[in-house]
């Protein structure tokens, strides 16, 4: 297979005819056309078409000709016929084709070994045709053909520079590049970590499994990936490069449309100044489309991830979510590849916890990729987050999922950490200053909410148990849920928990006399607490209901 194609090299012209196409066209098929050599290069293409009968016809030729001739004109010694023929191959033209009848009864034995040996496509006509009908229909073909060409590209220039002006993200143009060429289009990086592709979902493993490999040997030239490659970069920058896998041929040139993507995303790119928002925006859809379970299989979701830079096979996969305090992914991602990790660093309010955030500030979700065995234990998580922070940050609220191993116990986690992040912060003990860090192991109902999220039986015991304080809420705008959650977060100091729904202790306690009328139920009792705090977890861990 051919290695790659970049933009420093002159493109093919796709929208010529090839020697396949004239010769099935009518005009020649009526001279019965015999492939004599060259069979393989039928796929050539043809520039223009030539006739003549001349010796010395080759210093008339640039290349790229299909040269129609009787051999009237031709020399008879073999020595001097096979130099013609070589004088021919050596210009460069597409190919030969012999009219019998008129001069030769044969082909000379000389002529079809010469072009066999120097890779000359040299096609015989049994029948008599007219020349000037093969060029006419041929001409009129290729500028047929050209003129397409020039529309197609006209439009896709067009197409791409308005996205282009329209700030459109970079996983959208290569979503409108895969849909524009008929296929699989990866944008990556200068490191070769994947940044968005567009993949069938059947064939995500298959196409992003082993990428870096992969995609460093494509650049050889004795590559065995059959793919087109074009840099993203303007003004002497350079981001990455866009890769095109095999797919049908476009009327403007699979490498021509594959540039005008790549100067799309150069433009965007420099709008976004020293930001890499690329990367910012790809992995917070990442992390958006596997909570939400929009992939195919786990194998190619685990293969996106590991192209995208986070290593999943033999890996400590961690959940967490980083609340009150501003984190820089860039300062995130130096921070882990310091301790042999690597992250993905999503978008809070994509995980849905942006309810959350009214007191908790800013939060990210985030999946920390650890060395097997690695120690991340609460002080390593302290120190990760706070290289992590933007400088004068207050201290973070830190939600830790359950350490996992493959992708299935990885989401679980994450999604662990997310809904422990609902739940309120409690800040009553050591110091306020230092990051408060929370772990699903040590909260066991988070858990079980989490791996059962989805069971019908709990959901209806969360509706249940809650409905009536909900309708007062939404008929009357109401505070109960959160008074309730004070309480269950504070069972046995009623005062700290009036302090947490900012309530008077008077006002606090009318509160809790409503709800306990409204329930039926007495709020002292051990296991109406666990019930009703089982029933916040539901609700929180499903944050649109």
């Amino acid at each position: 297979m051919s290695g790659p194609v970049e933009t420093d090299r002159p493109a093919p012209a796709d929208a010529l005819p090839t020697i396949r196409d004239v010769l099935q066209l009518d005009v020649v098929v009526d001279g019965v056309p015999e492939v004599l050599a060259g069979a393989d290069r039928l796929d050539s293409a043809v520039r223009w078409v030539h006739v003549s009968d001349s010796a010395g016809v080759a210093r008339l030729l640039n290349g790229g000709e299909l040269l129609l001739s009787t051999g009237s004109g031709w020399p008879a010694d073999p020595a001097a016929l096979r130099a013609f023929i070589a004088d021919l191959v050596g210009v460069g033209i597409a190919g030969l084709v012999l009219e019998l009848g008129t001069h030769y009864r044969w082909t000379p034995a000389v002529i079809v070994q010469a072009a066999a040996e120097l890779g000359l496509v040299l096609v015989a006509l049994h029948r008599e045709v007219k020349y000037v009908a093969v060029t006419e229909v041929v001409h009129r073909l290729i500028i047929d053909r050209q003129t397409a060409a020039l529309r197609a590209r006209d439009d896709v220039r067009d197409r791409f520079t308005e996205l282009a002006l329209r700030g459109s993200p970079a996983d959208f143009v290569v979503q409108q590049l895969a849909l524009t060429l008929g296929a699989p289009i990866v944008l990556e990086n200068l490191a070769h970590e994947v940044v968005a592709a567009d993949v069938p979902p059947a064939r995500e493993t298959e196409v992003l499994a082993d990428w870096e490999r992969r995609s460093r040997a494509a650049r050889r030239p004795d590559a065995d990936e059959d793919w087109l490659v074009v840099p993203v970069e303007a003004r002497g920058m350079r981001w990455g490069y866009l890769v095109a896998l095999p797919g049908p041929e476009h009327p403007a040139g699979r490498v021509g449309v594959l540039q005008q993507g790549a100067i799309a995303l150069a433009l965007g790119r420099l709008a976004d100044g020293p930001v890499d928002e690329w990367e910012r925006q790809a992995r917070r859809r990442l992390v958006d489309r596997l909570l939400s379970g929009r992939y195919a299989s786990t194998a190619g979701a685990a293969a996106r991830l590991s192209a995208a830079g986070l290593p999943v096979q033999g890996r400590q996969l961690v959940g967490m979510v980083v609340a009150r305090a501003t984190v820089s992914p860039e300062r995130m991602d130096a921070a882990a590849r310091a301790r042999g990790a690597r992250v993905l660093v999503g978008d809070a309010a994509g995980a849905g916890i942006a309810a959350a955030g009214r007191a908790a500030g800013t939060a990210v979700t985030v999946l920390v990729s650890l060395p097997s065995g690695a120690a991340f234990d609460d002080a390593e998580v302290r120190a990760f987050v706070s290289a992590s922070l933007l400088d004068g940050e207050p201290a973070a609220v830190i939600s830790v999922g359950t350490a996992a191993s493959g992708l299935d116990a990885a989401l679980t986690s994450l999604q662990e950490a997310i809904d422990l992040s609902r739940a309120p912060s409690d800040r009553r003990h050591g110091d306020r200053t230092a990051h408060q860090v929370r772990r699903a192991d040590a909260r066991p109902l988070v858990r079980l909410v989490t791996n059962l999220r989805d069971d019908h039986r709990l959901l209806e015991h969360g509706e249940r148990m809650l409905a009536p304080l909900v309708e007062h809420d939404l008929n009357r705008g109401g505070d109960l849920l959160e008074v309730l959650a004070a309480v269950l977060t504070h069972p046995a100091n009623r005062t700290a928990a009036a302090a947490a729904s900012h309530l008077s202790r008077s006002v606090f306690y009318q509160r809790i006399t409503l709800i306990e009328r409204l329930l039926g139920l007495n709020l002292d009792d051990g296991e109406t607490q666990t019930a009703l705090h089982l029933a916040l977890l539901v609700r929180r861990a499903n944050p649109s209901r």
